[in-house]
């Protein structure tokens, strides 16, 4: 009986003891647990806060109706042209006899009365000044390549030659007349060297030289080469001078070429000088 008590006894121990050693083991296991769970949240309040996808709108999102409406960009004014350049009238003198711009009328003579050009060079039997020369000469070999033949009929006349010619022509028109048609010694764009009379078409030095095809070419190309018809038609209260459309007169191309840019007639408009029908007095 003594080994049977003993015996369970024993038994009962050993179930204590396991009963034990589980709740031990269960103590251990919840203490892990809760560990973990602490490590969670510690990890969780530590780390960023949580990003509001509203926040930041995509670009496919749609503005609600109760949004401001969308801002128009203001139109750029629209951009002014630059001013074409002022041309100066002023870069050369109309006074000088030896200016290209000198301007010669009834009531301008050139000072001194006896002015001789010092630059003269022949062209075609007849004299211009240099510059004014070789544009000539450029001039009627551009007509030769347009299979025209344009000639200088008269160019620079001294002013002991003008003197015989406008008596002259006094003594065969009258005065009155020969003033219209010829200039005054003195008074004479052909003693500043720097204007001729050109002839061609069948025509020399008439009205006619108007309606030939090197007379319209003059007048049409004339200021590429610095030549402008000095006399136009319907300017003799301007000028003084019937219409003459056989005299040109070289200013350079610059002056000219701004004179048919503009549509100005004469050198009196140009450069607003009073108007020069008569002599004065």
């Amino acid at each position: 009986m003594a080994s049977s008590s003993q015996g369970a006894g024993h038994r009962a121990a050993r179930r204590r003891g396991s009963g034990a050693r589980r709740v031990v083991v269960a103590l251990v296991l919840l203490a892990v647990v809760a560990a973990v769970v602490g490590l969670v949240r510690e990890a969780r309040s530590s780390g960023p806060p949580p990003t509001v996808a509203a926040a930041v709108p995509s670009s496919n999102s749609v503005a609600p109706s109760s949004s401001a409406p969308p801002t128009t960009s203001t139109p750029a004014p629209p951009t002014t042209p630059p001013a074409e350049p002022t041309f100066d009238r002023a870069q050369q003198s109309i006074d000088d006899p030896n200016s290209p711009w000198v301007v010669v009328d009834k009531a301008r003579p050139l000072a001194p009365l006896d002015h001789a050009p010092a630059d003269l060079v022949d062209i075609g039997g007849r004299q211009l000044r240099a510059e004014a020369a070789q544009a000539m000469r450029d001039m009627i070999a551009a007509a030769a390549a347009q299979g025209l033949t344009i000639s200088v009929l008269s160019a620079y006349r001294s002013y002991d030659y003008q003197v015989d010619t406008f008596r002259n022509q006094v003594a065969r028109f009258g005065e009155e007349r020969a003033e219209i048609q010829v200039a005054r010694p003195g008074y004479s764009e052909h003693q500043t060297g720097l204007a001729a009379d050109v002839g061609g078409g069948g025509c020399d030095i008439e009205s006619c030289f108007a309606t030939t095809a090197e007379g319209q070419w003059v007048a049409a190309h004339g200021a590429e080469f610095g030549y402008v018809v000095r006399y136009p038609d319907g300017a003799q209260d301007v000028t003084g001078y019937k219409y003459e459309p056989w005299h040109v007169r070289y200013v350079g191309v610059p002056l000219a070429t701004e004179l048919q840019r503009t549509g100005t007639r004469t050198l009196e408009e140009f450069f607003g000088l009073p108007a020069a029908p008569g002599y004065p007095g």
